[in-house]
């Protein structure tokens, strides 16, 4: 049997000692507008699952696509039949799909926000110079505007389509404007109350399953409720009714003031007066929802 020879340590003039020291910074330093913008962009991304997996991918983009087939089919009737006007206007069109920018709103609110509380890297973002303000308003942003992409393009596909079909220019950018302006709260809206919703749970399942419970079971309390009022005459109610689910407040408030056909039983959408209180009613909420997002990050931030 072989024998290895005895491993001998090196002698005093073999070893050798490196020092070389530490730098320190000398380039740009970007700063927190920078981080934001970064932290922004990477949020929107994400909410498309760009830069992620495959499997990441496929839910928001099938969503996407089921958004706007539905547009497409219209304006491919309207073109061949030479119709005078849209089945559907623009600003019904996104009361119509509620369930799928729900069912969107779901799926992402949580992947934005609960990754980063379960594996805690919150405090991580807040050891650089982003701030608790910078991040919120950056998570925000980013879900809101994930959310008018999806709304808006099916309307864009429903402009395109009317110009193709030689409807009136005038009407139909009219018409387009109220629809962008009615997404753009809509946006907002529910992307304040799935980011809120989503925030107290790490646990992305149970964020998903109750965001969908908040955004549907509200909205089908109010409609049977509102449904109820109408079968018993009491008229004079359903305007109130219709403040307790975020889907019934764009509808009102866009039946109010954008020239919508109300999506209420019997048509009876609120007045004027009304209309105020629903607006009033949407924008506190946006505004609470941002409130209590910067509450609870600055608790997990410590």
């Amino acid at each position: 049997m072989a024998v290895e020879p005895p491993v001998t340590a090196p002698s005093g003039d073999q070893t050798r000692i490196h020092n070389i020291g530490y730098r320190s910074y000398d380039g740009p330093r970007l700063g927190r507008a920078y981080a934001r913008r970064s932290l922004y962009s990477q949020s929107l991304r994400g909410a498309y699952g760009l830069g992620r997996s495959v499997k990441s991918k496929v839910l928001p983009m099938l969503l996407f696509v089921v958004m706007c087939v539905p547009a497409a089919i219209m304006v491919a009737v309207a073109v061949a039949t030479k119709a005078h006007e849209l089945p559907v206007d623009y600003t019904r069109y996104a009361i119509i799909m509620q369930a799928v920018i729900s069912l969107y709103v779901a799926s992402q609110a949580p992947q934005s926000v609960s990754r980063d509380l379960r594996f805690k890297t919150v405090p991580l973002y807040f050891s650089r110079p982003i701030e608790t303000s910078d991040y919120v308003l950056a998570k925000f942003a980013a879900l809101a505007s994930a959310l008018f992409v999806l709304t808006a393009a099916p309307l864009l596909v429903l402009y395109i389509g009317a110009l193709l079909a030689k409807l009136d220019f005038a009407d139909q950018t009219e018409g387009f404007a109220q629809g962008l302006v009615s997404v753009a709260l809509l946006s907002l809206l529910f992307a304040g109350l799935g980011l809120v919703i989503a925030s107290v749970t790490p646990r992305r399942g149970f964020g998903i399953a109750a965001v969908i419970a908040v955004l549907t079971i509200s909205y089908g309390a109010v409609s049977t409720l509102q449904a109820i009022a109408d079968a018993q005459n009491s008229t004079g109610s359903i305007p109130w009714i219709g403040l307790f689910s975020p889907v019934t407040l764009i509808d009102g408030v866009q039946s109010a003031f954008l020239g919508a056909t109300s999506a209420f039983p019997g048509g009876i959408g609120p007045s004027d007066g009304e209309g105020v209180v629903y607006v009033l009613v949407v924008l506190g909420l946006i505004a609470a929802s941002y409130g209590l997002l910067m509450r609870r990050y600055r608790r997990v931030g410590l």
